[in-house]
């Protein structure tokens, strides 16, 4: 792929730490080291001043959801629309600058995995991928609409007891996908088991985690509850989302278990709620009121701004492409991170490129701007630091770049965006 300069930028490295003025150099899909100073580069781009920092990671990836305000919005379609549906999923993220996406759950089983293929076969536009399947829950709870599923067309798989689970987590890894989710609590859009329930027991749980990990797959769970999310710490649940109702007991386990769980809030979806920006597609804030939003709210900012200040890793994404949260605007969780759980802006930003790395990718090679590291970047119209609104789609989002290879490019062009030339500054 060559040498890649990018000049005249304001870079934000994604370790936390202030950004600076310089040039970064990418050598084929990596970070170029210090010590590249003067190689000549076959493609220099002005990045004029603006900001360049790692590319996003979505933490809580459907794909497949789009313009979705309700179950049946899932069933419906057919699997090649849905097909469709899910490309255009992908495609958005890249757009807004989101270079991964971890796999939550998906409207049919391989969607996800069809799509993850494609975009590494360079076929379609997207980000990197670890594909998602179905929810895999249990009768009378999230996803069991009282009638057969068939886990082929989804959008859920369920599931009584550790042998079912074994079974149809065994079927998840045999047909492709990376994280394998299970829904361990309930749910507030399902009245017979609110989110303070925890209808999978824990030896489903633990039998749901042995199994994933013993096929080398990452399992994340939907959890709300406290002993949901206590049977997830317990089990080595990699991932756990929502985590709204928390104890003391719960919070010094996640402490404990920091440097290998990741932590995905949903706050966007219920600040959208609670805003009126649902509204229009029936999810008024009285509706929310209704379905106990405002006390998942509460208890959101309570209990991530608790984990925040004990080093939990959090990522951003949660529950977007609804009809009101399209995809590609992930990013206003950067905003939700700031306003109600306390994070600085540039802690914000650690959320949503090196936590995210990390979920992604365990050996640290993804998610900052670091020597060595993966060239997943772009640029920005706009500091994120001093308004994180920028992000929060894709119109500023003037340059991304996936693994070294440039995947847009709305940059003004200027007479340095020319090549080859030797490099004046090349930096980590």
């Amino acid at each position: 792929m060559g040498r890649v300069l990018i000049t005249n930028a304001l870079i934000f490295d994604g370790t936390g730490g202030e950004p600076r003025r310089g040039e970064l150099l990418v050598e084929g899909n990596r970070i170029a080291p210090a010590d590249a100073q003067g190689a000549p580069a076959e493609r220099v781009i002005d990045a004029g001043g603006r900001f360049v920092m790692p590319g996003m990671v979505e933490g809580h990836a459907h794909l497949s959801f789009e313009n979705v305000c309700a179950t049946e919005d899932l069933i419906k379609p057919t699997p090649e629309a849905q097909a469709f549906t899910t490309a255009r999923g992908a495609r958005a993220l890249i757009e807004a600058g989101f270079t991964s996406a971890y796999g939550a759950s998906e409207a049919k089983l391989r969607l996800a995995v069809a799509v993850r293929d494609e975009v590494n076969a360079g076929r379609l536009p997207g980000p990197r991928i670890r594909a998602g399947g179905l929810e895999i829950s249990v009768t009378g709870s999230i996803g069991d609409e009282g009638r057969e599923h068939d886990p082929r067309t989804g959008p859920s798989t369920i599931v009584d007891g550790v042998e079912e689970m074994r079974r149809a987590v065994r079927m998840h890894c045999r047909e492709g996908v990376d994280n394998v989710k299970i829904d361990v609590s309930g749910d507030p859009f399902y009245p017979g088991t609110p989110g303070h329930t925890t209808p999978m027991t824990f030896d489903e749980v633990r039998v749901a985690a042995e199994t994933a990990h013993a096929y080398g797959r990452i399992i994340n769970a939907h959890t709300r509850s406290v002993e949901g999310s206590k049977h997830c710490i317990r089990a080595g649940v990699d991932a756990l989302f929502h985590c709204e109702y928390a104890d003391e007991e719960l919070f010094d386990m996640m402490e404990e278990a920091r440097d290998r769980i990741f932590v995905v809030p949903t706050v966007g979806l219920f600040h959208q709620i609670m805003a009126g920006e649902a509204a229009a597609h029936g999810l008024s804030a009285e509706v929310g009121g209704y379905m106990n939003i405002p006390d998942l709210l509460e208890n959101s900012c309570k209990t991530h701004t608790e984990l925040r200040k004990r080093g939990i890793r959090h990522l951003i994404g949660g529950d977007y492409g609804f009809g009101w949260s399209p995809q590609g605007t992930q990013a206003r969780d950067i905003e939700f991170f700031i306003d109600y759980y306390g994070y600085s802006p540039a802690e914000a930003l650690v959320c949503a490129t090196a936590n995210g790395g990390l979920a992604m990718m365990d050996d640290g090679s993804l998610g900052t701007l670091e020597a060595g590291r993966l060239a997943d970047l772009i640029i920005v119209d706009g500091n994120p630091l001093e308004d994180p609104r920028v992000l929060a789609g894709p119109d500023n989002v003037l340059f991304v770049m996936k693994d070294g290879a440039i995947c847009k490019n709305a940059l003004p062009r200027t007479p340095q965006d020319t090549a080859p030339r030797a490099t004046a500054a090349a930096s980590a």
